[in-house]
């Protein structure tokens, strides 16, 4: 039985946002595949269309890894758009943690589990999905709207804190790796 230090126990932790993760890095630690989440992880919250950064990065990424969205949000017009902009497979409505629409994301990358990373900016979603099936789990810093002066967290912070009481380190199992 899994405990909570190891449900809530990322992979790997990076200092910076998903544009951060590179294509050495998921070959490091043989990753075929990624699922990513997307409201704050690929774009903030308030975002109804990919950054130009967004659009370099998965160009980028796509010749290493599989992709596939998987988001709790249900706007339809909202990551249906995004997705399409990107040409990555997704579902929305997820309901993370639970692991329903990461395993049809997993079905249709046809890659063994533990070959998927499970990239996303938040512990009590997408890091215990992620851990639950298996995956190497990714967690990465919020990307926040431009307009956004007060890079804090609420949520986020509650989580490391709740998780530090459990008795999750959120230490990164193999490396952290630092912004340039």
């Amino acid at each position: 039985m899994k405990t909570w230090n190891n449900i809530l126990q990322p992979d790997l932790i990076l200092e910076g946002s998903v544009l951060t993760l590179t294509p050495d890095i998921i070959q490091q630690y043989g990753l075929k595949g990624l699922v990513l989440d997307v409201d704050d992880t690929l774009v903030p919250i308030t975002a109804s269309a990919a950054s130009p950064e967004l659009e370099q990065w998965v160009a980028e990424m796509r010749d290493y890894a599989a992709l596939w969205l998987v988001s709790n949000n249900l706007s339809e017009s909202r990551i249906g758009s995004i997705a399409r902009s990107l040409n990555i497979p997704y579902y929305l409505g997820a309901a993370k943690p639970s692991r329903r629409k990461i395993r049809a994301a997993l079905q249709g990358m046809n890659l063994p589990v533990h070959q998927v990373g499970m990239v996303g900016d938040r512990l009590f979603t997408d890091v215990i999905a992620g851990n639950r099936l298996g995956m190497f789990t990714i967690l990465v810093e919020p990307i926040v709207h431009a307009d956004t002066v007060l890079r804090s967290h609420p949520i986020r912070n509650f989580e490391v804190w709740v998780s530090e009481i459990l008795g999750a380190s959120i230490s990164p199992k193999y490396t952290k790796i630092n912004k340039d």
